[in-house]
């Protein structure tokens, strides 16, 4: 289904969509129109089962990176769209600035060193925060590893926060990867409205202190599974 009329789509529009199990796409960036998609599979991350290789792992513990939340949303949104063939418009950009703008939409930025005035972005991921659930829309690389160093610390902040579901949309193999799966409609739903009922908070907690302490986390948290 289409949106034609430019009029329509709002942001509180857009966050109605996420609790109803849709959300929106474009054919390509300089599409105007916006189409609403509901996967039969949906892909998401069980928070208690992400998969932290032994390469990731080292990647991890050797710190040679920096990583924030929320200091450059609109650069990660830029940096998911700067590829030949995106379905991320100036218009959906737009659209998640203002749910940033709004408390609602946001990042994790991986930088290349910490220094705010020679630091480079080399990585992140974007999404969207209702309740307990958050709705991963779009991560990028520019370097070996970043988009998985940003899933990882992501997946430790959303357990600090008290997340319950971390929806992907689709299942990648660079996600099935990472302990991502494929749940049917019926069960995403159920599992949404689960979510959507927990008061969970994003910027509350603290990030993880280091690379050491995101994979300790994490397969702590998976051998509790």
């Amino acid at each position: 289904m289409k949106d034609t009329d430019h009029g329509e789509l709002t942001p509180d529009l857009l966050l109605h969509a996420y609790t109803s199990g849709i959300f929106p796409m474009s054919e390509h960036r300089d599409d105007p129109e916006i189409f609403w998609v509901e996967p039969r599979r949906r892909g998401v991350i069980p928070l208690d089962g992400f998969r932290i290789s032994r390469s990731l792992s080292r990647t991890l513990r050797r710190d040679d990176y920096h990583v924030t939340i929320n200091d450059d949303f609109a650069g990660v949104v830029e940096g998911c769209a700067d590829r030949a063939d995106t379905w991320i418009s100036a218009r959906i950009a737009d659209l998640y600035q203002q749910l940033h703008d709004s408390g609602f939409a946001h990042s994790i930025e991986v930088w290349d060193q910490p220094d705010r005035k020679t630091r480079q972005l080399i990585g992140g991921v974007y999404g969207v925060a209702l309740g307990g659930a958050y709705f991963g829309e779009s991560m990028f690389s520019r370097r070996t590893n970043a988009s998985k160093i940003a899933l990882a610390w992501l997946v430790a902040h959303l357990n600090n926060g008290g997340f319950k579901l971390f929806d992907t949309q689709f299942l990648t193999s660079h996600l099935a990867s990472l302990g991502g799966e494929e749940i049917s409609r019926a069960e995403y739903r159920s599992r949404l409205a689960d979510a959507l009922a927990y008061p969970a908070n994003f910027t509350t907690p603290a990030l993880p202190s280091s690379g050491q302490e995101v994979v300790q986390f994490n397969t702590q948290i998976s051998y509790r599974k």
